[in-house]
């Protein structure tokens, strides 16, 4: 038992998790909930309106999606390590360029690109980095990872807000840029590490075979074949629908909170119980994908997302409040958590940077379509409450889908590849 004991603790597995996390946590200026911060800022300094500012925000996501697929093979061909690294000088230098914004061109570009090299490319690589270290425990070891770095993620609106009340925005950009960039540069020269193999241990921390046998071959699905199951497509369409409304709810978060009676401080802090179920989410379903039918996972993701959803008319000060956070946030924990640790169990890893890297293009690309579709109902109705209604079709469309699909399994695999002729279940 000591002995077993003692080889987990040397087993460096459990180090790129701390270090994912912390590439994660890296991703927030990327990511809705930092940008939040500013959207007000930039819209009086450029005088833009809140439209025009989506739809920035839009065409820019949109642009940056369409290059996750390029990440994904590179980290398969290149390994995380030297992708990261990569990522991080490029990344920086996209956070100092948005202190340079002059206009609404300008600002379309400076989006694509904190939008593709933060929320997309960064975090691909920091959760690809851990499916590549675990399998038994993958569940386990995604779900630390992002609740870490979800929670890490979460003060960033408090940290942002006060630099940019101690230096202006634009400064704040150039600072976050420098800082973000330096680390995550570091993280990846100086702690990530590709695989088990480069320094002699194997996934899980499993102990060498004692005859000397090699590690076992890896194995995967290429993109293609995995795209040609309904599991593939129930669950990337569980990420984008979080990706769409939940992005949209947060982007305006605090135009749509306060619109609800909550002070600005109140609408801001409720990102933190957001972040609390996003968490617990996280490692529940991570803990939970190996032992219940995936479809029922999605389905709860899309459940709590339609209730947080129904709520945003009645939402007051106080409870209500409350569990309007914890479902929005258990809806995006338990969805990511799903498809970072399913997929590697599904479909191997052999290829399992090219696959997510296509999940994280359509998601990047539904979180696009979020912020201008909540502004612009927002404009022509008055409340956010009208589009919602509309948009909770996705949510409902997307548990249907979920019931009808059938978890892939390696003898699915083989009928594919015509190794053999009789359909096998799965």
């Amino acid at each position: 038992m000591r002995a077993r004991v003692a080889a987990q603790l040397r087993f460096y597995g459990w180090r790129v998790v701390l270090f994912a996390a912390l590439g994660l946590a890296l991703t927030a200026p990327g990511q809705t909930v930092g940008v939040s911060v500013f959207v007000d800022e930039i819209i009086v300094a450029l005088d833009l309106t809140r439209s025009q500012v989506s739809t920035a925000y839009l065409v820019g996501t949109l642009t940056g999606a369409l290059t996750m697929p390029v990440f994904g093979r590179a980290i398969d061909r290149y390994g995380v390590r030297i992708v990261m690294a990569g990522i991080g000088v490029a990344f920086g230098a996209a956070l100092v360029g948005m202190s340079a914004v002059t206009g609404l061109a300008s600002l379309v570009v400076g989006f694509t690109g904190i939008r593709m090299l933060g929320q997309g490319a960064l975090g691909l690589t920091s959760t690809t980095s851990v499916a590549l270290w675990f399998e038994r425990r993958r569940g386990l070891a995604l779900g630390l990872t992002v609740a870490v770095g979800g929670a890490l993620i979460s003060v960033t609106p408090i940290v942002l807000t006060r630099i940019i009340g101690a230096l202006g925005w634009r400064a704040s950009w150039v600072v976050t840029g420098i800082a973000v960039g330096s680390a995550v540069v570091a993280i990846a020269l100086l702690g990530m590490r590709n695989r088990p193999e480069d320094v002699g241990q194997r996934v899980d921390g499993d102990a060498p075979d004692p005859d000397g046998a090699p590690p076992p071959e890896r194995w995967g699905w290429t993109r293609a074949e995995a795209s040609r199951t309904l599991m593939f497509w129930a669950i990337t369409a569980g990420v984008s629908t979080v990706g769409l409304i939940g992005t949209g709810m947060q982007f305006h978060q605090i135009s749509l909170l306060t619109g609800q009676g909550l002070s600005t401080t109140a609408a801001a802090a409720n990102f933190v119980p957001q972040t609390v179920a996003t968490i617990v989410a996280t490692i529940g379903v991570g803990a939970l994908v190996d032992r219940l039918d995936p479809r029922w996972l999605v389905i709860g993701s899309m459940a709590a997302l339609a209730t947080a959803m129904l709520l945003v008319p009645v939402v007051a000060p106080g409870a209500l409040a409350i569990v309007y956070a914890l479902c929005l946030g258990a809806a995006g924990g338990s969805i990511r958590s799903l498809e970072a640790s399913a997929f590697p169990r599904f479909f191997g890893t052999a290829h399992i940077g090219s696959i997510r890297g296509t999940v994280m293009a359509v998601n990047v690309g539904g979180t696009a379509f979020g912020p201008l579709a909540l502004a612009s109902g927002a404009e022509l109705t008055g409340s956010y409450a009208e589009v919602l209604s509309w948009l909770i079709v996705l949510p409902l469309a997307v548990a249907v889908l979920a019931l009808v699909a059938r978890p892939p399994t390696r003898g699915r695999l083989a009928v594919l590849r015509g190794e053999v002729a009789a359909p096998v279940s799965g």
